[in-house]
This record gives structure tokens, C-alpha cells and sequence, in this order.
């Protein structure tokens, strides 16, 4: 089939763009629709689908109870547990056996 450039318009903005003859083809071999936005609506659009759904996490400051180096941690430390940096955590889950 012997593809031609289109000009389209844009549903986001409204603007013409051209649907160039081999990007038909390569639509029309993966199987997909003709574009509806513009290149530039289409990574605008990329950009803010491509940014985290989850929020930003708090990481905490503490002194690792093992060898007082300062570190964060995800969770808020209670006063109870000593919370560890995670050299000290590798090392003490290494030489614990395991429960198995």
C-alpha cells in the first residue's frame, strides 16, 4: 500500500501537523491508530502521564545504634528499636540464621 503524507489536526490544540508517509507505515505495521495530537501535545502529554502517581516519600534522620554513622530511613523510627544504616542492617541479617 502506497502511503501519503497527511495533514491532520491536533484535538489538544488545534494546530496542523503533518502524519508523514513513513510514519503511517510504521503506525500501520504496529498496529495503531492515526495520531490525534501534535508531536509537542503528545510529549507534553508523555511528560506528565510519565511522572510518579505515588508521592513523595519522608525519609527520616537518624545515627545508626551500631556504629553512630547518620543515615535516613523510610519509616519513623520508634524509640524502642534501634534502627541501623544499611551496612550495618546487610551485615547483621548476613550472620543471623535463618528461620527456615
Amino acid at each position: 500500500m502506497a502511503f501519503e503524507d497527511k495533514t491532520l489536526t491536533c484535538v489538544e490544540c488545534g494546530e496542523e501537523f503533518t502524519f508523514s508517509a513513513s510514519d503511517q507505515e510504521f503506525h500501520e505495521g504496529r498496529g495503531y491508530q492515526e495520531p490525534k495530537r501534535c508531536p509537542t501535545c503528545r510529549q507534553a502529554r508523555r511528560d506528565t502521564r510519565s511522572s510518579s502517581p505515588y508521592p513523595e516519600r519522608t525519609m527520616y534522620d537518624v545515627v545508626c545504634a551500631n556504629c553512630g554513622a547518620a543515615t535516613q530511613v523510610p519509616f519513623l523510627p520508634r524509640q524502642d528499636r534501634p534502627v541501623y544504616c544499611s551496612d550495618c542492617y546487610s551485615k547483621m541479617r548476613t550472620s543471623r540464621p535463618s528461620r527456615f
